[in-house]
């Protein structure tokens, strides 16, 4: 039994009339007698009395319309969640982030998909680089912001360059008036840094760079990734911390001030991981905007002391 036999019974019921059926279902006279038999064959039951004249219900067929509406009215129910389910995923953008590594060009193309998609509901969430990257490939999210490098076989990255590292330091610290400093000027110092967790390639890049250049310095990790607490120990006078720069966009904290490293600073590059395969339209339009809002950031980074 399909569907298109319970349509043509009920349009034959309403109208209890073969031809005007037909018209209403825009399919042939013959094609509306010849389903409704072999439903009347299947059930093994009259449904219709047809004379020459007339046709009417059959007992048989009164009981049997009733459940027919009943079928096709959960059907009809049934394609429109379907056909919402998929227009809500049609216009939704999943997008899973690192606090302390996202660019500035996120939030700028996220503006700009706003505007050219007006319908788009974009949800973030925020969770460790490995975290993130399973939840793409469980599809529990479209998009993530990671650092790199990071496990993402088999999925399709695109670059969004790299970040230097910047020092956070006290507002009354010796060297906070100067426009930039250098690694050396800060390895003396205790660094407060956020745990290796938080951004493995950041951390590691930090360590190395040090090592390279001959520096040890003493390392406070902090015990989580909450970048407040990162500069709330700096204000607070623990030590200088080192950041990725995207910190400077999108934090402040009183008697703290972001200073660009000079020479060879700490860098790592950042990038999204998404499904090599995708169609969904909100992620490929999220990826095509990417470039465009790295296209207008500018050159120099101002870090404005914050008292």
């Amino acid at each position: 039994m399909e569907l298109r036999h319970l349509r043509y019974f009920v349009a034959v019921a309403d109208e209890l009339h073969f031809r005007r059926a037909a018209e209403r279902l825009h399919v042939a006279q013959p094609a509306v007698s010849e389903q409704v038999r072999k439903l009347e064959e299947e059930l093994g039951v009259r449904l219709l009395n047809r004379t020459q004249r007339s046709v009417s219900m059959t007992p048989a067929g009164a009981v049997f319309l009733r459940e027919a509406r009943r079928v096709l009215e959960q059907a009809e129910t049934a394609r429109l969640a379907a056909r919402n389910a998929r227009d809500r995923v049609t216009s939704s953008l999943r997008i899973g982030y690192m606090p302390a590594s996202l660019p500035a060009s996120v939030p700028r193309t996220l503006q700009r998909l706003a505007m050219s998609m007006p319908q788009l509901e974009t949800t973030l969430q925020h969770g460790s680089g490995t975290e993130l990257i399973e939840a793409v490939r469980a599809d529990r999210l479209d998009a993530a912001i990671v650092p790199l490098p990071a496990p993402t076989a088999g999925l399709r990255i695109t670059q969004l360059g790299e970040q230097r590292a910047l020092a956070a330091l006290p507002v009354i610290h010796n060297n906070a008036v100067k426009s930039e400093i250098c690694l050396e000027q800060v390895a003396p110092d205790r660094i407060v840094v956020l745990p290796r967790e938080a951004n493995r390639p950041f951390y590691d890049a930090v360590v190395a760079t040090c090592h390279d250049a001959g520096l040890a310095p003493t390392l406070v990790e902090m015990p989580d990734a909450h970048v407040e607490r990162v500069l709330l120990a700096v204000a607070s006078g623990t030590g200088m911390a080192l950041l990725p720069e995207s910190v400077a966009d999108r934090y402040a904290a009183p008697g703290v001030r972001f200073l660009p490293l000079g020479g060879n600073a700490p860098s790592f590059a950042t990038a999204v991981v998404t499904r090599r395969d995708t169609e969904h339209m909100p992620t490929v339009a999220f990826l095509r905007a990417v470039p465009q809002a790295r296209a207008v950031m500018p050159s120099g980074r101002a870090v404005a002391a914050v008292a």
